[in-house]
């Protein structure tokens, strides 16, 4: 393999290029919820016709050796403390340069703080899995949902944050393949309630990662409110008429410890809403990246950063102005799942979100008045998505053709939702889009997809080392599957991760930098996101499918303080590019490398 290096005066650094990482050539549903579909009409494009070629997952969850089932209260559930379901992680705590898997997992509402407990699995680089909870020290019993991973110290060693019910924890890695319990110092336990997702970025351009957790609603497990009516049926209760949350910022004060933002700006008043998910990126195209929060059955809010050397946590909130708070009916929905893509191939960022059933999946486009269009309709994404209760969700190009497609994950809240009450059904299979010119195609479903659950999180990676995008789904009171995908490969894709490793940086994975990729007249882009699908994280590793007849393909990255890099690799590589004191070098951890 022959990488190249770029130059062009005043706009790209010189690279120092050592060497070429070759990173690797019966389930449960629970009950009921939470959020009332909008009252929004039906939208008006036609249902797209369903393709004939299925994309190839197969369920490998036996022999990779990650078997579990989640825990989240009773079944049928009886109150909304109970269908959320529990995050996945995706964590390199023992730094060999594949991701490993946290599970926070659940409890009960007899007992909320005494769950069967979380998980760690370790990851061999060829999606085998072995559980080494016991031998990492972790022992976390309460009830739990999302989970967020991030170098908090900036020691070179990725820690965990958990969001649960009653007092988050953050998990220390010591660097020897354990955890330490460091919650307590670290300022973070003192704010018990409901916390649902959490996200680290540098928000405050100061080197370390702050701390974003979005909370949802009061509950008493002792004193749960009674069911209410909804469509003629009896449900559980919520959220609509229970008390909101405010979600959190917490300020890395740089020294292992953290405190809750109380400067000026819209972060030290957030209005209490119901929080479930979040994604950290640059939304308004100046540079700097922004917080966009999913709330469930209001509308969304955009957390926009304004740049103030004096104060650079002083955020205003332009949910409303951008266009990102609510559809084109002007209605809030129940945001759950988010995904990040560029689905008009502008280069600008474009946000989906998944929502209750009978209303439809929403994709806000940005424009180029850098404001955000609600245009669910024109890409074909909204009728087809009204059975669905959607939850995770990711566009990644999952066949290999050069765009981005969308896999959203389902599943229903109440137990007694049938075509016949409700139009929807309880079980539900995922629902695959397969991006097809100016929109989105239906895709048929089957083998490992095809069968229906109530899934809740998941996460996409390549967990194999085999160049296509694999996925890890947990299912609510069901099992963790590992879905393989087994598109044919070839070398028809790339992959690139980051590491700043520049003495006092915390944010190590580079989230906030974007990267084009370019070969002829083809261009995509991805984004190094904090947050995550639903209750999880972005994988730290962007891909990309690389259509055929480039050979080699340019890589342009740009850092979140404006650094920007070239660099150029043929197709079928997984690339890390290390960022030191001198500049950054592309490192080799196995076969010859040359350079020209």
């Amino acid at each position: 393999m022959t990488l190249k290096r770029f130059q062009s005066a005043g706009l790209f650094s010189t690279m120092t290029l050592a060497g070429l990482i070759l990173l690797g050539t019966s389930s449960g549903c629970s009950d009921g919820d939470e959020h009332s579909p909008s009252a929004s009409p039906a939208n008006t494009d036609a249902s797209p016709a369903i393709g004939s070629k299925a994309f190839e997952f197969t369920d490998v969850t036996s022999a990779s050796g990650l078997e579990l089932v989640t825990v989240s209260g009773e079944m049928p559930s009886s109150q909304i403390l109970e269908v959320k379901g529990g995050g996945l992680g995706l964590i390199d705590f023992d730094g060999d340069g594949d991701r490993d898997i946290f599970v926070p997992n659940g409890a009960t509402l007899e007992a909320p703080g005494s769950g069967p407990g979380a998980r760690l699995y370790r990851n061999d680089g060829a999606m085998r899995f072995e559980d080494v909870t016991r031998s990492a020290g972790i022992d976390h019993q309460r009830w739990s949902f999302g989970v967020t991973v991030g170098d908090v110290d900036a020691d070179g060693h990725e820690d965990l944050y958990i969001a649960s019910f009653g007092p988050d924890v953050l998990l220390r890695n010591r660097g020897d393949s354990t955890f330490e319990d460091v919650t307590a110092a670290s300022g973070l336990g003192e704010i018990g309630g409901w916390s649902t997702g959490a996200a680290f970025a540098d928000l405050d351009a100061d080197g370390d990662l702050d701390l974003f957790v979005t909370r949802y609603l009061e509950f008493d497990p002792g004193n749960p409110p009674p069911p209410a009516m909804f469509n003629g049926l009896e449900v559980l209760n919520g959220p609509r008429g229970l008390v909101p949350l405010a979600d959190i910022l917490y300020e890395n004060l740089g020294d292992g410890r953290f405190e809750i933002y109380d400067g000026p700006g819209a972060f030290a008043s957030m209005d209490p809403r119901y929080g479930l998910n979040l994604v950290i990126a640059d939304f308004t195209r100046d540079g700097l990246v922004d917080v966009y929060v999913g709330n469930d059955s209001q509308g969304n809010q955009l957390y926009r950063n304004e740049g103030d050397p004096e104060h650079p946590l002083a955020f205003a909130e332009v949910g409303l102005q951008s266009g990102l708070a609510t559809n084109q009916d002007g209605a809030g929905q129940a945001t759950m799942g988010i995904a990040v893509g560029d689905v008009d191939e502008d280069g600008h960022p474009d946000i989906f979100s998944s929502n209750f059933s009978s209303d439809t999946n929403t994709l806000h486009v940005s424009g180029m008045n850098g404001l955000y269009d609600d245009r669910t309709r024109q890409f074909g994404l909204g009728q087809s998505s009204r059975p669905y209760l959607g939850w995770a969700s990711a566009f990644n190009d999952l066949d290999h053709d050069g765009d981005e497609d969308l896999l959203v994950f389902n599943g229903h809240v109440y137990p007694q939702a049938t075509p016949e009450t409700l139009n929807s059904t309880y079980r539900q299979a995922p629902l695959v889009m397969e991006r097809r010119d100016d929109g989105f195609l239906k895709r048929e479903v089957t083998g490992a997809l095809s069968p229906a659950h109530c899934d809740r999180s998941a996460v996409f990676d390549d967990l194999d080392g085999d160049g296509d995008i694999d996925v890890v789904v947990s299912e609510l009171n069901g099992p963790v599957r590992v879905l393989r995908n087994d598109v044919i490969a070839g070398d028809r894709w790339l992959t690139l991760q980051l590491s700043d490793r520049r003495a006092g940086t915390g944010n190590r994975r580079g989230v906030g930098s974007v990267v084009t990729f370019e070969g002829g007249d083809w261009e995509s882009k991805r984004w190094f996101l904090g947050g995550g699908p639903f209750q999880s994280n972005w994988s730290p590793e962007v891909h990309v499918g690389v259509p055929g007849g480039i050979d080699e393909v340019v890589i342009r990255v740009v850092w979140p303080d404006g650094r920007e890099d070239l660099l150029a690799s043929p197709p079928g590589r997984r690339l890390l590019l290390v960022r030191l004191e001198t500049g950054v070098e592309l490192r080799g951890l196995q076969g010859e490398v040359t350079f020209d």
